[in-house]
């Protein structure tokens, strides 16, 4: 993850915000209300909603334009929770939240960065769980992510259109 967070409270103008984005050279800031995160503004959001719109940034404020809720992780949780939840959301960061205070933030490129082949087999593995299977699966044995426990393994087994590890192959049967 990325750390130190830069934050911006929400009571700032998007002037302020890109001034902030531009100065430190981020992407993303993490929007705080009395210290507690409560959203975050990407560099998209003000193309998105100020830019595009032609209206004056400085008479913006933060909170008409940052996304909402903020979707986090806490540190505790595994790459491939973060993952998921990058991609089920369709963003390109998530806030990492201990106790209620912002730690950190990890990125796609973040995870792709520090484990390439993780990434590729977890979007290998979601791709083909989004799209319809309309061809016939030939192989019985591959190595990936278990669909059951979603730890990796080297040897899974297509059984019931579920590629399993061996221990959960045994809860199955």
């Amino acid at each position: 993850m990325t750390k130190p967070v830069v934050t911006i409270d929400i009571k700032k103008t998007a002037k302020q915000a890109g001034e902030l984005i531009k100065k430190t050279r981020r992407g993303a800031l993490i929007v705080v209300k009395s210290n507690k995160p409560i959203g975050i503004l990407t560099d998209s959001d003000l193309i998105k909603r100020v830019v595009a719109k032609n209206i004056l940034p400085s008479k913006v404020k933060i909170k008409n334009i940052m996304s909402k809720p903020l979707i986090t992780v806490s540190p505790d949780d595994d790459i491939i929770v973060a993952t998921k939840k990058l991609k089920r959301s369709n963003i390109k960061r998530l806030p990492v939240v201990d106790r209620g205070k912002i730690v950190g933030v990890i990125s796609m490129i973040d995870i792709a960065v520090t484990s390439p082949e993780m990434i590729y087999i977890l979007e290998n593995r979601l791709k083909l769980k989004e799209e319809e299977q309309s061809f016939e699966i030939k192989e019985r044995f591959a190595s990936g992510i278990c669909d059951s426990c979603g730890n990796y393994g080297s040897h899974l087994e297509y059984i019931n259109d579920q590629w399993l590890c061996d221990n959960c192959r045994e809860e199955e049967e």
